[in-house]
């Protein structure tokens, strides 16, 4: 470890530029107003991330609401918990499985479509802060719904809203409309050493 009164002065001399850099861009950032969340990639985690931010936004106390597009014929972790704050998230599973498990696109399309509408609902109603997607880049990718009118309809929310889209392979039309957009890549798995999926971590 090399440590000396030197590398300490050049160390706070980088940290004080950088505070400045990062103080300017602050000051010169705009109001604040609702973002568009995309998280995608192949790697685990997006929808982990995106129940993170949820009970963020709930500890600051506000409304939201959750809709999940593939999942559903089992119950996961992030929704028994959830559930247990019904007057603060409106929580809706609408999938019936992941595609490969269903084999029936037009049940796949007819579900999406119905999670969609219920999704509407919650993107036209100011009082709701946050609302995850989640699964919906899927729901895009397999042609469920139509993807102009989502669009649309993400973009005429509440001014004040945030918005969650969780799923891999998200359309660029997604990306582009995104305010932040995070890839997630996979670099090692547990399940490619065969072990099945862990409640607690991916349930």
């Amino acid at each position: 470890m090399n440590d000396s009164p030197e590398r300490d002065e050049r160390h706070l001399a980088r940290m004080q530029r950088k505070k400045a850099v990062i103080d300017e861009r602050i000051a010169n950032s705009p109001d604040e107003c609702g973002l568009v969340l995309v998280l995608t990639g192949n790697g685990k985690g997006k929808s982990s991330s995106a129940f993170g931010m949820l009970a963020r936004a709930m500890g600051h106390g506000m409304q939201c609401g959750v809709v999940q597009f593939i999942k559903g014929r089992n119950s996961t972790g992030e929704e028994l918990f959830f559930r247990r704050f019904p007057e603060q998230v409106r929580f809706h599973v609408m999938g019936e499985g992941f595609t490969w498990e269903t084999q029936d696109r037009q049940r796949d399309i007819a579900a999406a479509t119905a999670a969609w509408e219920v999704s509407r609902e919650l993107l036209r109603d100011p009082a709701i802060g946050l609302v995850v997607l989640d699964e919906l880049n899927i729901a895009l990718k397999h042609g469920y719904l139509d993807l102009d009118q989502v669009l649309s309809d993400l973009q005429a929310r509440p001014p004040m809203q945030h918005v969650v889209v969780t799923g891999r392979g998200a359309k660029p039309e997604m990306i582009e409309m995104g305010d932040t957009v995070t890839e997630m890549g996979m670099l090692k798995h547990a399940f490619q050493a065969g072990i099945k999926a862990q409640k607690g971590v991916e349930l």
